[in-house]
């Protein structure tokens, strides 16, 4: 497959595209969440443990940018924002779950148990 640049970045592969979207640490717990439920920041925050507040509004806002989520905001006080994900968002579920199915094949061959036991 021949190489293409999307917003002044340099791509190889289609697979390498979509991890630029979905990839890395927090996007696809994040996804994942709002698969079913639209959640307030403080929802997020608080079921995504280890996540900082500037990490999470970080990757909030880039799912929001990509279009895999949409966040609305209350003029109400104390501030309510929600997110719920988008049609975009929903056919990532079946990648991140199929992933999230191999991850826990790749932990029982290497002799790990989920959930991990105190």
């Amino acid at each position: 497959m021949p190489e293409f640049i999307y917003d002044n970045k340099l791509f190889y592969t289609p697979i390498e595209f979509a991890l630029n979207h979905i990839g890395g640490t927090w996007k696809m717990p994040i996804l994942w969440r709002l698969r079913t439920n639209v959640l307030r920041y403080g929802e997020l925050k608080n079921d995504i443990p280890h996540i900082t507040h500037k990490m999470l509004t970080t990757q909030l806002k880039e799912l929001e940018e990509k279009g895999f989520i949409t966040r609305t905001a209350y003029p109400v006080v104390p501030p309510k924002v929600e997110y719920r994900i988008t049609e975009k968002g929903q056919q990532a579920i079946p990648v991140i779950e199929r992933i999230m199915q191999y991850g826990l094949e790749l932990m029982k061959d290497a002799g790990i148990q989920h959930p991990p036991r105190p």
